[in-house]
């Protein structure tokens, strides 16, 4: 999951990991349920970085929410997803900034300092990395749908040359 706070990252994946049984690795709840201490910091990330090794062994979908706003943490994510097999695809929410500070703000427990921080920090989806757009404003049920658009639509037809004839596949044999 990408995007800046508030912009409804968490909704889509609960729900997506709801809907799928799928495993959900939140860092902000591990955060949340671990310490208060922004000390522990890296404390919580040996231990997100165990879980997520763990949880990449079953080959199973995975939704991964945290420590992806930067795009050196996302290079590091799908690094460890390709030495498992996977291939990742980053989902990436967008949302108004005013709404996502409204949000983040009221119910995500962020002072309007900490969101301009995390604001400045982000960085979006680079055109190297897969990744899927999703509007933090639409229903779950649209934003599935593009998803799942995304990963079973067939790739796009090559384009036909039509000043050369098509190769029949014949061998001329002398």
């Amino acid at each position: 999951m990408v995007g800046i706070p508030g912009s409804g990252k968490s909704f889509f994946a609960e729900h997506f990991s709801e809907t799928f049984k799928a495993p959900l690795i939140s860092i902000h709840k591990i955060r949340q349920e671990l310490t208060t201490d922004s000390d522990n910091k890296e404390a919580v990330k040996q231990i997100i970085n165990y879980i997520l090794g763990e949880t990449l062994k079953t080959g199973k979908i995975i939704i991964y929410e945290g420590n992806t706003d930067r795009r050196s943490e996302r290079t590091n994510l799908a690094k460890k997803a390709y030495e498992a097999g996977y291939d990742p695809i980053f989902v990436w929410v967008q949302t108004e900034i005013n709404d996502a500070k409204k949000r983040s703000t009221k119910t995500g427990g962020l002072s309007e300092c900490e969101f301009e921080n995390k604001l400045k920090q982000f960085s979006p989806p680079h055109a190297s990395e897969r990744f899927v757009v999703i509007s933090g404003k639409h229903t779950y049920n649209t934003q599935l749908k593009a998803i799942l658009k995304s990963i079973i639509a067939p790739s796009a037809p090559k384009p036909v040359n039509l000043d050369r004839p098509a190769k029949t596949g014949r061998v001329l044999i002398r």
